[in-house]
C-alpha cells in the first residue's frame, strides 16, 4: 500500500485527537512519526527535503514580521548569548557528573563531548515557540516578541557554529550580500505588480526557497538565515502581511511533514529513553535562566515568566550539533536518537505548559510580583486610559474602521488599544487616541492607571485566539460592561456567544449585507421596483 494515505490518515487522526484534548495538533504529529515508525515506515530524503522547506518558509514568514532593529537591542542580542553561556557551563557540569556516576549512555561522555551535548540543549525551538504563539494569536504580544527575538538570535548561532564545524570558509562572494539592502525597490516593484492570487504566492516562494535559501547555500552560508534576511527585507512593505498570510498553508502544510520525520528516525530502546528523560528533567534550569535574565532586564514577572515557558522546550538544532558530533566521533550514534527523543518529551510538555501559563503565572502571581524591578521596561509600562468609556482591542483595518464610525457619536470617548508598533504610529498619525498594549496579557488591567469607566469594549484583533482570550480576561477581572467581538466563521461566533459576548459580527457575512446597502443608499438602480 501507498505510504501517503497512512501518513495522512494517522497525522490527521492524531492531530485531531490532540486539538481535542485542548493541545496543539503538533503534539498528535510528533506522536503520529513514532507510530509510523513502529508500523514500519522510516525518514528518507524527500521528507527530510520537505520538513525542512516548512522550517525555511517559517523563518521567511518570521522575517516578514520583524523589524531590525529589534534585534538590535541588548535585551535581545545580550540576553541570547547571557543565557547561551550561562546554560552551557551549567549543563556542562550537570553532564559530567552524571558520567561520574556511571549513569548509562552518559558514562561515555568525556569533557568535550559533554559540553557538545550541552551546547545542543541550550537552544530552544523555533518552530514550536512560533508555532504555539502563532496558535495563541500572541506573536505581537510583549512576550512574544522578546522570545521570537532571542530565537533569531539562536539561529544566528547556529549559523556560526555549522560554518565552524564544517571547516568551510563561506565564499569570497557571500561580501556582495552587503548589497542586497539596495534591491529593496526593485524587489518591492516586483512585489507590487505580483497581484493578491497564485503570483503572489510564487513570488513569495521564489523569495524565500531561491533568493534567499538558494542564493546563501550557493554562497556557502546557512539556508534558513537565506531566508530570514529575505524576508526582513520585504518586512517594510505595505503587502509583506498579506504576502505572509498567503504562504501560511504551505508553511503549515510543510511543518506537519517536520514534525512527523522527527518520530520517523528511530525507536528508542531502554537506555535511550532513560537518557532522554534525564535531559527533560533538567530542562527546567534552562527555563529558570531565561526568567532571571529577563527579570533583570526589567520586564515583568508575567512577561519573564511567559517568555521563559515559550522557551522551554529543545531544538531540532540539537540534532545537527549530534550528527556533528557523531561525524567526527565525539559522541556514539545512539546520541542523536537520544536528543531525538527529549526533544519529542519536551514539545509534549511545553505545549500544555504554554497553554496554561495565564493559570500558573496566577497562582504565582503574589511570588513573582516581589521580584519585580521598581522602573520597569519601557514595552513593560503602565497604561494610561485617561477617562476612556470605551475601548477597541486590535487597531489593524476593522478596529480603525470602527474607531473612525464611532469617534463621530462618542468623541473624546474611545480609547485603541494595539500590540503592534507600527500600526500604532499609523494610528497617532492620523490623530487617533491610540496606545501600545497587550490585549491578551492577563495583567492588563493591573496596567492600567486610573479607574476604569468601560462601558464597551469591541475585540477586532485579527486572530479569533486572541479574541476569545482578551474576552475570557475580561470576564475574569469582573468586567461588567458591554462586549463586542469580530468573527470570521459561524464556529467562531458560536464560540464567542457562549462565552457571554454580547455581539458578534461575522465580516464576511456582513460585508455582502453593507455592501447592498451601499448600493442602495446611491440609488443606484433607477427603477428601485425591479
Amino acid at each position: 500500500m501507498a505510504a501517503e494515505p497512512v501518513f495522512i490518515s494517522i497525522a490527521f487522526a492524531l492531530g485531531l485527537l490532540a486539538l481535542i484534548f485542548r493541545l496543539p495538533p503538533m503534539v498528535g504529529f510528533l506522536l503520529a512519526g513514532f507510530v509510523l515508525h513502529g508500523i514500519g515506515y522510516e525518514s528518507h530524503q524527500v521528507i527530510e527535503q520537505l520538513g525542512d522547506l516548512g522550517v525555511t518558509l517559517l523563518l521567511f514568514i518570521i522575517g516578514l514580521k520583524l523589524r531590525l532593529e529589534d534585534l538590535l537591542r541588548f535585551e535581545i542580542w545580550g540576553g541570547a548569548s547571557i543565557h547561551l553561556a550561562i546554560t552551557v557551563v551549567i549543563f556542562t557540569l550537570i553532564i559530567v557528573l552524571l558520567s561520574a556516576l556511571k549513569i548509562p549512555l552518559f558514562s561515555t561522555l568525556d569533557f568535550s563531548s559533554s559540553i557538545l551535548i550541552a551546547f545542543a540543549i541550550s537552544f530552544s525551538s523555533t518552530v514550536f515557540a512560533v508555532k504555539v504563539l502563532e496558535e495563541k494569536g500572541q506573536l505581537q504580544a510583549v512576550y512574544g516578541r522578546l522570545a521570537i527575538g532571542i530565537l533569531i538570535m539562536q539561529d544566528i548561532f547556529a549559523v556560526l557554529f555549522m560554518t565552524i564545524s564544517s571547516g568551510k570558509i563561506p565564499s569570497i562572494w557571500a561580501l556582495t550580500l552587503v548589497l542586497l539592502p539596495f534591491s529593496r525597490p526593485i524587489l518591492y516593484k516586483i512585489l507590487e505588480k505580483s497581484g493578491h492570487g497564485e503570483l503572489l504566492a510564487l513570488f513569495g516562494l521564489f523569495m524565500s526557497l531561491v533568493m534567499g535559501a538558494g542564493l546563501f547555500s550557493l554562497l556557502g552560508l546557512k539556508a534558513d538565515l537565506g531566508a530570514l534576511i529575505m524576508g526582513i527585507l520585504l518586512a517594510p512593505h505595505a503587502k509583506s502581511s498579506e504576502l505572509s498570510k498567503t504562504l501560511f498553508y504551505f508553511k503549515e502544510l510543510l511543518l506537519i511533514i517536520f514534525f512527523l520525520n522527527i518520530g520517523l528516525h528511530a525507536l528508542p530502546n531502554t537506555e535511550i529513553i532513560w537518557a532522554a528523560v534525564i535531559l527533560t528533567l533538567i530542562l527546567p534550569v534552562k527555563s529558570i535562566i531565561y526568567y532571571l535574565i529577563f527579570n533583570k532586564f526589567r520586564y515583568r514577572g508575567r512577561t519573564s515568566a511567559f517568555t521563559a515557558g515559550s522557551l522551554s522546550n529543545y531544538s531540532e538544532f540539537g540534532l545537527i550539533v549530534c550528527a556533528v558530533g557523531i561525524s567526527s566521533g565525539m559522541l556514539d550514534s545512539q546520541w542523536i536518537i537520544v536528543i531525538a527523543v527529549a526533544l519529542t518529551i519536551s514539545f509534549l510538555f511545553a505545549a500544555p505548559l504554554n497553554m496554561q501559563l495565564s493559570n500558573i503565572y496566577t497562582f504565582f502571581h503574589d511570588f513573582l510580583t516581589k521580584f519585580e524591578a521598581k522602573k520597569l521596561h519601557e514595552d513593560d509600562q503602565l497604561i494610561d486610559i485617561g477617562d476612556a468609556h470605551i475601548l477597541i482591542f486590535g487597531m489593524g483595518r476593522v478596529g480603525g474602521g470602527a474607531y473612525e464610525q464611532m469617534e463621530q457619536y462618542f468623541k473624546n470617548q474611545i480609547i485603541g488599544i494595539e500590540s503592534n508598533k507600527d500600526h500604532v504610529h499609523t494610528q497617532l498619525s492620523l490623530g487617533k487616541n491610540v496606545i501600545r498594549g497587550d490585549a491578551t496579557d492577563s495583567d492588563f488591567w493591573e496596567k492600567v492607571k486610573h479607574n476604569l469607566n468601560i462601558e464597551l469594549v469591541l475585540l477586532a484583533m485579527p486572530n479569533h485566539n486572541g479574541n476569545l482570550y482578551t474576552a475570557e480576561q475580561l470576564y475574569k477581572q469582573g468586567y461588567k460592561g458591554k462586549i463586542a467581538a469580530v468573527a470570521t466563521f459561524p464556529d467562531q461566533e458560536k464560540e464567542l456567544r457562549a462565552l457571554g459576548v454580547d455581539e458578534v459580527y461575522n465580516f464576511y457575512l456582513e460585508a455582502g449585507k453593507g455592501f447592498a446597502e451601499h448600493l442602495c443608499n446611491q440609488d443606484i438602480l433607477k427603477n428601485k421596483e425591479i
